[in-house]
């Protein structure tokens, strides 16, 4: 889906694929037959976005084969989908039975790491509309942060491999026309855990030059900028003090619980543990401490693993269109604030937005779909509800 901004840009609103993982590309061409052309026609548009994810085998697979490149962008035209973003912080097995903190290898201490990356990026550029401006790629936040912690060389072999990104993404724009600009996503317990944790490494990278500007930026996740209990604008205008530009944001939101340590509210917070993904889990006390958990089976536990006097937020990503069952809520609060922070002002401070509730099957079985179709009609609410909320903010839905 596409909007214009009153500044006369265009806006790219998508939905990502990892919702619906697939490891080869055979699974990768299903989903766009099963799942986006369905999402797109409920959502009655010609075109719809989506933010693909495509694992390590699908992308070493597309590298290697042209004719299969070629096939994907005609099943894309065919099937009336777009690609401006790509997905790039899974590795593989995303669609695993326990995914936890497997999804944080490798890392970019690894050499891994920037190979997927690197591949991802030549396979945007191809992907990429023709009167798209650029593309981007959401990336993982440097490490979990016990990887630095037992290493003191980690943070230079990290820094030193987005440098060679940043100058290989250059490269890539010399050779192909195309410009592909990389965000890494905050996210809690990881080394880059809050848009201040990225000032710093980001530092001389974000400025790389080329003819598509800076090359290396951020992807704000709105779920886990409401975790980490951050201000919207207070973290944007942080940002664009220190220069580090935001080149996507990912429209999701967390799970809240206001008073915590009442019995009826962990009862219902227990319904959210739940053994594939990590949990995260935080709560800032009077005294403005943040303290946490890394899953949200640890803050419930018997002892008192994280102080209840103030309120939760747990890193569970939840449908936006579906608030949870009292006593608990969600943070789309957070998610309208941050939205007109980036694209309310005179001028839009970044043009790819991504819904990203990959948590469908992980919801308390109740709340879950019962089949593709209601997958779907899911989707399709929540990208309803994104684009009521950029018109609200005097964006023009594009046909």
């Amino acid at each position: 889906m596409r909007f214009r901004h009153p500044d006369g840009s265009t806006v790219h609103l998508a939905y990502c694929t990892n919702v619906h993982p697939a490891e080869n590309l055979d699974g990768v061409l299903a989903q766009l037959r099963d799942h986006c052309e369905p999402v797109r026609r409920r959502l009655g548009r010609d075109r719809l976005g989506i933010g693909l994810w495509l694992a390590r085998d699908a992308a070493r697979a597309l590298t290697a084969d042209p004719a299969a490149l070629r096939r994907l962008r005609a099943e894309l035209d065919r099937r009336g989908l777009e690609v401006v973003t790509l997905n790039g912080f899974p590795y593989e097995g995303f669609g695993a039975g326990q995914v936890k903190y497997r999804v944080y290898r490798p890392d970019w201490t690894e050499p891994a790491r920037l190979a997927y990356t690197e591949d991802l990026a030549g396979l945007l550029a191809a992907l990429l509309p023709e009167d798209a401006a650029y593309g981007t790629i959401s990336t993982l936040p440097l490490a979990w942060r016990t990887r630095f912690d037992a290493d003191p060389a980690a943070a230079g072999a990290a820094r030193g491999a987005l440098v060679r990104l940043s100058a290989r993404l250059d490269a890539l724009e010399e050779a192909t026309g195309r410009s592909v600009r990389v965000g890494l996503e905050p996210e809690p317990g990881c080394t880059v855990e809050t848009t201040a944790d990225a000032i710093a490494p980001l530092a001389g990278i974000a400025g790389s030059t080329g003819s598509g500007g800076g090359r290396i930026g951020l992807c704000l996740d709105t779920c886990h900028l409401a975790t980490s209990f951050e201000e919207p604008d207070t973290a944007l205008a942080a940002l664009a003090g220190a220069g580090v530009p935001v080149y996507k944001c990912q429209l999701s939101a967390a799970l809240h619980a206001e008073h915590p340590d009442r019995p009826e509210v962990r009862a219902a917070l227990a319904e959210y543990a739940e053994p594939r993904f990590l949990h995260q889990t935080r709560t800032r006390t009077a005294d403005g401490v943040l303290h946490g958990t890394d899953d949200l089976g640890e803050a419930l536990a018997a002892g008192g693993a994280l102080p209840d006097s103030a309120p939760w937020r747990a890193h569970f990503h939840m449908p936006l269109h579906a608030a949870p069952e009292p006593p608990l809520t969600t943070t789309l609060p957070v998610l309208r604030e941050a939205l007109a922070g980036l694209v309310g002002g005179d001028c839009a401070v970044t043009h790819h937005l991504e819904v990203e509730t990959y948590t469908w099957q992980a919801l308390p079985p109740a709340l879950r779909p019962t089949g593709p179709a209601s997958l779907a009609d899911g989707i399709a609410a929540e990208l309803a509800l994104a684009r009521d909320l950029l018109t609200d903010l005097g964006l023009k839905e594009l046909p």
